[in-house]
């Protein structure tokens, strides 16, 4: 049972390396809202820490989001707030080619909405 425990742990420090890619930089959007209508737009991760960043989303002319955001392997989330206090919330996935697909919820909303981020670069 040791031995399997040390392969376990030995495992795991050799694939940790392979999950840290950088999330940092400028990503295209592509989005549904939760009614199906569709929206565009880009958004540019700063990476604050090993696990932590900002997000700031840009959509339209003049539609800015600004949030937090946290990597776990290949999960990405991140939190933003309203003007009015109502706080979203979007789960991603990080996929092999550095894009991430999502789903995105506003707290006390129904509905969800799909975004999909892919490296601008």
């Amino acid at each position: 049972m040791k031995r399997l425990g040390l392969a376990f742990a030995c495992a795991l420090m050799v694939a940790t390396p392979a999950l840290a890619v950088d999330v940092g930089g400028t990503y295209k959007v592509k989005g549904k809202n939760a009614d199906g209508s569709p929206y565009a737009g880009k958004a540019e991760i700063v990476v604050t820490s090993e696990n932590t960043c900002r997000i700031t989303w840009t959509s339209g002319s003049s539609s800015v989001q600004n949030g937090i955001c946290m990597r776990n392997g290949n999960a990405f989330s991140a939190a933003y707030s309203f003007t009015d206090g109502t706080v979203g919330l979007v789960i991603y996935e990080l996929e092999d080619d550095g894009s991430m697909k999502g789903l995105w919820t506003i707290a006390d909303k129904k509905g969800v909405g799909e975004e999909d981020l892919t490296p601008a670069n």
